[in-house]
């Protein structure tokens, strides 16, 4: 199944973007009176027929909407270093995406070698995963924050922090379980610094593990959408 991203949805009439236009025509080869799938990002998904099948402005009509497509009762949000290769993190953003994720913000850490981000590029990623997994609703991918600037503005009831220090951490999957939302934080990676660690319980985040293993970031940070996901999931 081909899915269409058109943000601006308006009434019973569209026109899908240049890039997407020209997918549809030239590259798939659609004619007028063809059925598409379309998508706003918001989570509505929609069934909509060629009315112009120009290759740069393709004319569509509203034939059916689907509001709230498989709209998820939680919400969650990852604040998570980049990682040094932008490839890996690029990665993580697109399997999040997939398998299910509400919100993501790139943090700077002490310890983070990434300190600068292409954010066009990401939010492509982001909507051609959307796409890819039949999602209707788009990530929100926030502006790159400082841990000290996050940290001041969290919830510690429901943060929590996976990091690699000794000492009593629950594990995520039972620390989390019966949240509707959460935020999880993970670090660079050299970890987060011991001065981050205690400005998180400070705030009364919760220290968690993921298991035994020591994860690269991005594999951290998938291991937790998983988590989260299947919680819910099994709820």
């Amino acid at each position: 199944m081909n899915i269409f991203f058109t943000p601006d949805i308006s009434g019973a009439h569209a026109t899908l973007s240049e890039e997407e236009s020209m997918h549809c025509i030239r590259v798939l080869r659609h004619r007028q009176g063809d059925l598409l799938t379309l998508i706003d990002g918001k989570g509505t998904l929609y069934k909509a027929t060629i009315t112009e099948a120009n290759p740069k402005s393709c004319g569509v009509e509203v034939v059916e909407t689907f509001p709230g497509f498989e709209q998820r009762n939680y919400h969650l949000h990852v604040a998570i270093a980049p990682t040094k290769n932008i490839d890996r993190f690029e990665w993580f953003l697109e399997k999040a995406t997939e398998i299910g994720i509400d919100e993501i913000t790139p943090l700077l850490c002490e310890h983070s070698e990434r300190k600068q981000l292409k954010p066009e590029r990401l939010e492509k990623i982001l909507v051609s995963a959307m796409k890819q997994s039949l999602k209707a609703s788009l990530p929100r991918l926030n502006n790159f924050v400082t841990f000290d600037s996050l940290i001041k503005t969290v919830n510690g009831n429901n943060t929590f922090m996976a990091h690699c220090y000794p000492g009593e951490k629950m594990h995520l999957a039972r620390a989390a379980k019966g949240m509707e939302k959460v935020l999880v934080m993970i670090g660079p990676e050299g970890d987060f610094s011991l001065n981050e660690v205690a400005a998180a319980k400070a705030r009364g985040c919760r220290e968690v593990t993921l298991g035994q293993s020591r994860l690269r970031t991005e594999t951290a940070g998938i291991t937790a959408v998983s988590m989260i996901n299947v919680l819910n999931e099994q709820a």
